[in-house]
């Protein structure tokens, strides 16, 4: 029983690591008002006012936090569309995730993207840390 408990926490963590983001750092933009109800890529209307973002490669429903990296303001996004479609960006986020962000002024921003699941992963405290 100990080896099938070992094997899927090896299994689980070795298939969240296939998304890893760690310490990724680039240029974010986020999503103009005229977006504002059109369909994002998973089919669901884009809200200004929702936390969510658009990655051209993880999957839909993945959990980002995005920190900017200027201020050091975090907000977690839900990704939900496909995106930028700038090359020299790495994710557009919605108004209200832009907001938290503290960009809207400049309109993009150095930040640093990490996976929530692989945030949690390496963060769990083990019986030897203090």
């Amino acid at each position: 029983m100990k080896i099938i408990i070992q094997f899927i926490s090896i299994l689980c963590i070795a298939l969240s690591s296939q998304f890893a983001l760690a310490q990724t750092t680039g240029v974010a933009s986020y999503y103009s008002n005229t977006f504002h109800g059109e369909n994002t890529a998973n089919g669901e209307k884009y809200n200004k006012d929702y936390l969510t973002a658009a990655h051209p490669t993880l999957p839909f429903d993945t959990l980002v936090i995005v920190t900017n990296l200027t201020n050091g303001e975090s907000v977690v996004v839900r990704v939900n569309d496909r995106g930028p479609h700038t090359k020299s960006r790495i994710i557009d986020v919605s108004e209200a995730a832009a907001k938290k962000l503290d960009l809207i002024n400049q309109g993009v921003a150095e930040v640093k993207l990490e996976v929530l699941d692989d945030y949690f992963i390496k963060n769990i405290p083990t019986k030897n840390s203090n």
